[in-house]
């Protein structure tokens, strides 16, 4: 099978740290904590601030992050099983990030693959709205998600795993599976190929 597989929100929990930068944050500019964490955007303030946000944090977050637990472990695994796998990330080199980090943001990312020990066949990155199209144009058997918004774009053509997060945990519909960790996603493939 070719896997293809997000990066925040899947093989990073982006909820914890990003809480956690961004209480810091409104801390630090002495504004009052804004934190929704039932919503995608985590962070509840005027689009400015947001901006703000991440460019003070952003590379920090990418540079910083762990790896959700076991995920390593199953990547390895599923490809040993015979899968290739697809990174297919939307983060891009300009919204939040500092002057001096634009145009490196691939290069902290596969940094960052590598330092947590994940392997992988190839690496897509692309706007969000994109993400169908690539899972398309790499002929990508599943997709593992956790944006609501891209979840319901992928599962229109192609099975999506929904890595269960407080932001999706409503999303439910055809082509969309349910997982709760990285074994269980391992489960969910080795049957799907039985």
């Amino acid at each position: 099978m070719n896997i293809g597989i997000d990066i925040d929100g899947v093989l990073i929990d982006i909820k914890t740290p990003i809480v956690d930068y961004a209480s810091k944050y409104f801390i630090e500019e002495n504004m009052p904590v804004k934190i929704d964490v039932e919503n995608y955007s985590i962070i509840d303030c005027m689009p400015d601030q947001e901006e703000k946000f991440w460019t003070k944090y952003f590379i920090t977050y990418l540079k910083e992050s762990k790896a959700r637990l076991f995920a390593s472990e199953i990547v390895e695994k599923l490809i040993k099983d015979g899968n290739k796998i697809y990174i297919i990330t939307s983060r891009n080199e300009d919204y939040g990030v500092p002057l001096e980090y634009h145009g490196k943001v691939k290069e902290l990312t596969k940094k960052w693959l590598s330092e947590q020990n994940i392997k992988y066949d190839k690496i897509i990155f692309t706007p969000d709205e994109n993400k169908l199209q690539e899972c398309i144009n790499n002929n990508i058997d599943i997709m593992i998600e956790d944006s609501p918004e891209n979840i319901k774009s992928i599962s229109s053509q192609i099975p999506v795993i929904k890595y269960e997060c407080s932001y999706n945990r409503k999303l439910t519909g055809n082509n969309i599976i349910t997982a709760y960790g990285w074994y269980h996603i391992y489960n969910i493939i080795t049957k799907m190929k039985k």
